[in-house]
């Protein structure tokens, strides 16, 4: 008998083109979906029970940095500039290969816990490798970049590369890892942002990401002073010298986005390149609110990140579902921005920015089983109303009963299934103190 799990009786958000709730089972077989909707009766190897619950595609963010997990509650109320020269930066300097695979694997066990199953992930300069390895051991679904950094007087020794240096590190991951996992693994270029990559640097890899065939993934107009700056430097704004470099198109995404033009924006939409949204870190670093309406009334694709933990503090996409549509909603009115819209940020339009939405992002037959099941029977979630409204504004991480990754269970019944999460606490406690005082900063 081939390997399958029956998710059985709950309510089931498919977040396919009509967005379809049913109530039924959903059969997994071999890793990918067999058959959605209506009682399944078939002999399978496990079943989780999801009464009361919400069975949806996971999570998938598209902006993420897995090495800075262990810096949350370190560089709290910084503006973006001064958080990374004085907190960020220096950190991730004094990162080792161990507090970096403990980074990741801690990044991992929130994402897993709060329904997030893929994410694309930006790393440090250096030790990349190591969080390759721990999303390949845990289960989790990655796009990982190592951060590729030229250029900046204020960048750290450990952290500035020559050019040629950066560029062939990440050819190398890129050619060793990117397809393994049966897929699940996937790399990435990823240059930090125009302040600190040469435009030789972000030439090259915008023609390597072509013959390659893998995605870029960069940072962009995130904060006003970072727009001076780069417009100081180039005589451009930020999204218009990417362009002219070559860093936009269907395989590119940008996080961030919060100070855009109107001729920025056009230039978004008719490239087709992704936006990355990320909410929370925009707040807490008081970068600004993105134009999130006006892009996608202009057809940019937008899909959600949680950022880092020292500019969010959380990891979860509850979060950043909720906090994107009342900010819209603040600044354009309530009918902007509905829950439905939200939670495909959330899936299927993450699922498109990262070139997967064939794959994962919606429950359909064939698509990988990336899947989680969401209690509903909690009494912030209660009385039961419109499923995916209580999904984006009620639900929270805690809800989330049992996490399904490329057919593997990654959580059942509140419980990691491929990391020891005592474990990876207490080393992440050990690490994080030991690089704090690496840094200088303890």
């Amino acid at each position: 008998m081939s390997e399958s799990i029956l998710i059985k009786g709950g309510t089931v958000v498919t977040m396919d083109n009509d967005n379809s709730i049913v109530r039924g089972d959903v059969l997994i077989r071999d890793g990918r979906i067999a058959d959605v909707g209506g009682e399944i009766d078939e002999t399978v190897n496990d079943v989780i029970n999801a009464e009361g619950c919400a069975v949806l595609p996971g999570f998938v963010q598209t902006h993420v940095h897995l090495c800075q997990t262990l810096f949350r509650g370190a560089a709290d109320d910084l503006s973006l500039i001064d958080w990374l020269k004085k907190r960020v930066w220096p950190m991730e300097a004094a990162h080792t290969r161990e507090s970096i695979r403990v980074s990741a694997q801690l990044g991992i066990a929130e994402l897993v816990r709060g329904g997030t199953t893929c994410a694309l992930t930006m790393e440090t300069v250096r030790h990349t490798e190591a969080v390759l390895r721990v999303v390949d051991e845990s289960g989790f679904r990655a796009t990982v970049g190592k951060c590729m950094m030229d250029k900046g007087d204020d960048v750290p020794s450990e952290l500035r590369e020559k050019t040629s240096e950066s560029i062939r590190e990440s050819v190398a991951l890129i050619e060793k890892w990117h397809g393994k996992g049966n897929g699940r693994i996937r790399c990435c270029f990823a240059p930090r942002f125009a302040i600190s990559c040469t435009r030789e640097l972000l030439s090259e890899v915008s023609q390597l990401a072509k013959q390659h065939q893998v995605m870029i993934h960069t940072h962009a107009s995130e904060n006003k002073n970072e727009c001076e700056i780069v417009e100081s430097e180039t005589g451009r704004r930020n999204v218009a010298y990417l362009d002219s470099l070559g860093i936009s198109g269907s395989h590119v995404l940008l996080a961030h986005c919060v100070h855009l033009d109107d001729e920025e924006m056009e230039t978004l939409a008719r490239t087709r390149t992704n936006v990355a949204h990320c909410p929370s870190s925009n707040l807490k670093l008081g970068s600004g609110i993105a134009r999130i309406n006006d892009m996608l009334a202009s057809g940019i694709s937008i899909s959600l990140g949680a950022d880092g933990a020292p500019c969010n503090n959380r990891l979860d996409m509850f979060t950043e579902m909720r906090t994107a549509a009342l900010l819209q909603k603040a600044l354009h009115g309530p009918e902007v921005l509905a829950a439905g819209q939200t939670l495909r940020m959330a899936t299927i339009e993450g699922a498109r920015a990262l070139g997967l939405a064939d794959e994962i992002g919606s429950l359909e037959t064939g698509k990988r089983a990336d899947v989680i099941v969401v209690d509903l029977n909690r009494p912030h979630s209660s009385p039961r109303g419109d499923v995916v409204s209580t999904l984006v504004y009620s639900a929270q991480p805690s809800d989330v009963r049992a996490t399904v990754i490329d057919g593997q269970s990654a959580m059942r019944d509140g419980e990691l299934v491929t990391l020891n999460e005592a474990r990876v606490i207490e080393e992440a406690n050990h690490e994080a103190s030991a690089l704090a005082e690496r840094a200088g900063l303890s």
